[in-house]
């Protein structure tokens, strides 16, 4: 019984300590939590009960994408703390491709509530239709839609050209 108990706190623990070290406050004490990126296929998104009422189940996510009526694409999933009220954002997603693709901004609004949420940005149909295609690198803006304040941002490792030696 130890080792499952021991095994059972250091995963809590390993979970606790990577969602806070991934963390960046931003203005208004707001915070993008993490943010994982990669390819969904539409049928990972089909819960049992879009079987019976038809009806696509987010599962208590916001589900943002190009073209809503399709499912299949390259998602950004972010955990957004927000200890303020419930306020209008925009999603900024901003990513550079490879080879003569350059940069690319794609922009998603959003309604934040309080307290922490999940929002999975999705580039689908012609947006995104390559499974095995992946950004060089990207950014993520939160900006307020009321007066353009970026309130939090999150970037990938090769988002900024390191600094040469």
């Amino acid at each position: 019984m130890f080792p499952r108990r021991f095994l059972l706190f250091a995963a809590s623990l390993i979970a606790v300590l990577s969602a806070s070290a991934g963390a960046k406050e931003g203005t208004d004490g707001l915070t993008i939590v993490r943010v994982f990126s990669g390819w969904r296929d539409g049928v990972s998104f089909k819960r049992i009960s879009e079987y019976f009422d038809g009806k696509e189940n987010p599962g208590g996510e916001t589900l943002l994408r190009t073209h809503p009526e399709q499912r299949t694409g390259y998602y950004f999933l972010l955990r957004v703390a927000n200890p303020g009220a419930p306020r209008k954002v925009q999603f900024q997603l901003q990513l550079a491709g490879q080879g003569n693709a350059g940069m690319r901004t794609t922009v998603f609004p959003a309604e934040l509530g309080a307290g922490t949420g999940v929002f999975q940005l999705g580039l689908t149909g012609p947006d995104w239709q390559d499974a095995k295609a992946q950004p060089v690198a990207w950014r993520v803006l939160v900006i307020a839609a009321d007066d353009g304040r970026v309130l939090a941002s999150e970037k990938s490792y090769l988002w900024e050209k390191p600094a040469a030696p």
